[in-house]
């Protein structure tokens, strides 16, 4: 096409457009607008998705939460009504029954599920927190963003240490954090017995963790001691293996401690459960959604959009009849006005989209600053994949290529005896 490397190709493309300003300005808007849609909705759906995903950061999607309730179908010669407890014993059993099960992730706690807080003291001061009893094990369940010291191990599990992790409200409460005071090997006082500061952790604002920077957690042996509760649990934490259906997991566990307690198998209220699983994957499910319905969105928007140059086209070619009736007798070819009219659409087409991606990029570098640190909106640094981007331009330029031979043929057809006659 040795038409495109000639200057008065393009010099005659510049004037038709310009002779037509408002006319291909409202062309242009069809497929601007699609591609604008296109890379913003694309952007916004990768901005949630990374969202979501730093407000899960660190933490087992892929779990399960089980406690003990009442039960309400009397059973095996035990009234309903009875009061159901986990201990640590039932982990190896439902590990050793369910392989199906990664790990398990035993705690216990005052001050949630709306049981009493603890008090806590240091230097004066007296505030009631949460206290966790929890394994090391716990932290891969939810894992601590530690901004001073370690989290608890195995030989604090062990030796039942008086050793103690703070979120970061309590450690501001009885540290200087103004001065940056280091709280490490310094004690606070839980329940009357000193305990040695550990580590401080911090909890995102989005919820991704598991409790909050008002609590604190010690050995789960320190703290069945300190309440004399034996090996009683709160809840467990269930991490299913990869590609494991938690739904099936979750009847299954249930079906098992009812087994192991005597409880009747159509009771639904002696265990009861919080799946995360099942709520992440609908998250997840949502946001796939979004990115499908957005590129069906901004597919058609180009697509109207370059149906409505090639309807364009077809009028510029009506008003232009005498004026390639001239240059077909002057010795035009076919092929030539062809190609003409084919550039125009697809100088049309690239420049809309051009257009379209750089105040889709614009729209979506605003969002970005105006939810930068805001924690409690889940939505971060929302981008597009270039390659998706390019190929939208592939199929935007395809497009115009086909649609534009529409009104191309119909500038072929036009003879020249019959243009030069026409008003």
């Amino acid at each position: 096409m040795n038409i495109i490397f000639k200057i008065d190709t393009w010099q005659e493309i510049y004037h038709s457009l310009r002779n037509n300003k408002l006319r291909t300005f409202l062309t242009m808007i069809g497929v601007g607008w699609g591609m604008f849609l296109f890379v913003a909705l694309l952007g916004a759906a990768k901005g949630m998705e990374n969202g979501f995903d730093k407000a899960f950061a660190g933490f087992a999607t892929n779990s399960i939460f089980l406690w003990a309730q009442n039960t309400t179908i009397p059973y095996d010669g035990f009234p309903k009504g009875r009061k159901m407890d986990l201990h640590l014993p039932d982990i190896e059993v439902l590990k050793q029954r369910i392989h199906d099960i990664d790990y398990i992730s035993p705690q216990t706690s005052r001050g949630n599920f709306g049981s009493p807080g603890e008090l806590f003291s240091r230097n004066g001061k007296n505030e009631t927190y949460t206290l966790n009893g929890d394994f090391p094990v716990g932290n891969k369940i939810s894992e601590k963003k530690l901004i001073y010291g370690r989290y608890i191990n195995d030989a604090d599990i062990n030796q039942n240490k008086n050793v103690i992790v703070i979120g970061e409200a309590i450690y501001k409460n009885f540290f200087d954090a103004k001065k940056n005071e280091n709280p490490i090997g310094k004690t606070v006082t839980v329940k009357g017995l000193f305990f040695n500061v550990i580590g401080v952790f911090r909890v995102q604002q989005q919820g991704g963790n598991m409790g909050s920077d008002d609590s604190a957690y010690i050995p789960f042996t320190t703290f069945t001691k300190m309440y004399n509760n034996g090996d009683k649990v709160g809840f467990f934490a269930i991490v299913g293996k990869d590609n494991v259906d938690l739904n099936v997991l979750e009847n299954t566990v249930k079906d098992e401690l009812k087994a192991k307690y005597h409880v009747s198998p159509d009771d639904t209220n002696a265990y009861g459960s919080f799946n995360l699983g099942k709520l992440f994957g609908k998250l997840t499910g949502f946001l796939t959604g979004m990115q499908l319905l957005t590129i069906v969105v901004g597919t058609l928007t180009i697509l109207a959009g370059v149906i409505a140059i090639s309807n364009i086209l077809l009028i510029t070619v009506k008003e232009r009849t005498k004026e390639i009736g001239i240059r077909r007798a002057l010795g035009a070819k076919p092929a030539e006005v062809r190609n003409q009219i084919l550039l125009e659409s697809v100088v049309i087409t690239i420049t809309s989209g051009l257009l379209g991606f750089i105040f889709g990029i614009f729209l979506l570098m605003i969002l970005n600053s105006v939810t930068e640190g805001q924690d409690e909106f889940p939505f971060y640094n929302p981008t597009v994949n270039y390659g998706e981007v390019f190929a939208a331009m592939a199929v935007m330029v395809f497009l115009g290529l086909i649609i534009g031979m529409i009104p191309a043929q119909r500038a072929v057809k036009i003879k020249p005896i019959e243009a030069l006659r026409s008003e």
